[in-house]
């Protein structure tokens, strides 16, 4: 006669097999850190040629940066080369619409036109960025919206983009696709 402690002793060696065999062959559980970090399209400035506008610039980076999550500007290494050439100008700020993929190319001009007529030099900065982040330009727009560009005055510094802005850039590098989706390529010209 079997001792029913044999039995449970049984069952629980039957059931420890069958859970280690099961988590043997089950899918591991996706790293959402790891997802998040894949998805993530990096583009790289050279501002070299941009002297004067280095703080706007920086400033306009951190603006884009801080408000979308899978698309970075990082500045790039001297004599690497960049995806995004910022130069300082005597004209009006202009730049490519993109989006720009990664190996591709786009350029930003600063200019000091603009300035000198009262425009802020980071909401410049982060406005152009825009533009080779796939934005167009919204004129005429309020100052809420970065893109409205200088159709929202001198009085305005906003360089932070609201979230229709924010959501177009997502949608637009969405799943670290980029390469996918062509830049339009069109010169866009911030003047009045």
């Amino acid at each position: 006669m079997l001792d029913s402690r044999w039995f449970k002793a049984a069952g629980a060696a039957v059931a420890l097999t069958l859970a280690s065999a099961t988590a043997a062959h089950a899918a591991p559980a996706p790293d959402p850190a790891a997802e998040s970090t894949a998805a993530v399209v990096t583009l790289r400035y050279d501002d070299s040629r941009a002297g004067g506008w280095e703080a706007a610039i920086a400033a306009g980076v951190a603006s884009w940066n801080g408000h979308v999550g899978n698309v970075k500007l990082v500045e790039a290494v001297p004599g690497t080369r960049a995806e995004i050439q910022i130069v300082a100008t005597s004209g009006w700020p202009q730049a490519t619409l993109g989006p720009v993929r990664p190996g591709g190319q786009a350029r930003v001009e600063l200019g000091s036109q603009a300035v000198t007529q009262g425009h802020d030099k980071t909401r410049i900065a982060a406005h152009e960025l825009g533009h080779s982040l796939g934005l167009p330009d919204t004129k005429p727009g309020p100052c809420s919206q970065l893109m409205s560009g200088s159709s929202a005055g001198t009085s305005c510094t906003n360089a932070v983009p609201n979230a229709a802005e924010r959501a177009r850039v997502e949608s637009a590098y969405a799943g670290g696709l980029a390469s996918r989706v062509p830049a339009d390529g069109r010169i866009l010209v911030d003047a009045p």
